[in-house]
């Protein structure tokens, strides 16, 4: 595999995690540059193991993860997006009106775990190629902890244009990719 298809895979398998990133920016507005940082590298993070797992599992688990990963990633999306979605409809509070409510530690896992299914069936395609799946993985991973960081910070400046409503926004972005990836898997849309 060429550096220049690496770098374009890397690409690729981080636009879900940028568009992730861009709802959970717009949702806390308040984010500090620290807030950031570490979510971008959890996002990275996750990225990474994701086709290094892949790859290990290899041939024997394809047809197994194929046939479900979307399933998983769309359930994953559509509870956390619906979970943002009540969170903007139901806030009542001033104080929550003036802060939107944190987003922990495991449901930032959680988000990047459901946007790097894909990372993890590339990487089971990528066990049938000659790669150097080191520098593969790496490659996504830095892809998507630039791409994580940015889609924060102009989420963060879209949120605090829009309020904190922000948090429906980027609960209907989740569950939108939940569904585009149902219904890309399906067949629905080549």
């Amino acid at each position: 595999m060429s550096f220049f298809a690496i770098v374009i895979l890397a690409l690729g398998m981080s636009v879900d995690a940028f568009a992730a990133a861009l709802a959970r920016g717009a949702a806390q507005p308040n984010s500090s540059l620290k807030t950031i940082i570490k979510t971008a590298l959890i996002f990275g993070a996750i990225e990474t193991i994701a086709p290094t797992i892949g790859w290990l599992v290899g041939k024997a688990a394809v047809p197994f993860f194929e046939q479900y990963n979307h399933w998983l990633a769309f359930f994953m999306l559509l509870i956390l997006g619906g979970k943002m979605i009540h969170n903007g409809i139901f806030s009542t509070t001033k104080a929550q009106e003036a802060s939107p409510q944190n987003h922990g530690f495991w449901l930032t896992v959680s988000t990047a775990i459901a946007t790097s299914m894909d990372s993890l069936i590339v990487g089971m395609g990528l066990a049938f190629l000659h790669v150097n799946i080191v520098i593969t993985a790496l490659a996504i991973g830095t892809a998507t902890t630039i791409m994580s960081a940015l889609g924060l910070f102009f989420g963060r400046i879209l949120g605090i244009a829009m309020g904190t409503r922000a948090e429906i926004l980027g609960g209907i972005v989740l569950v939108s990719m939940g569904i585009f990836i149902l219904i890309e898997h399906i067949g629905l849309i080549q």
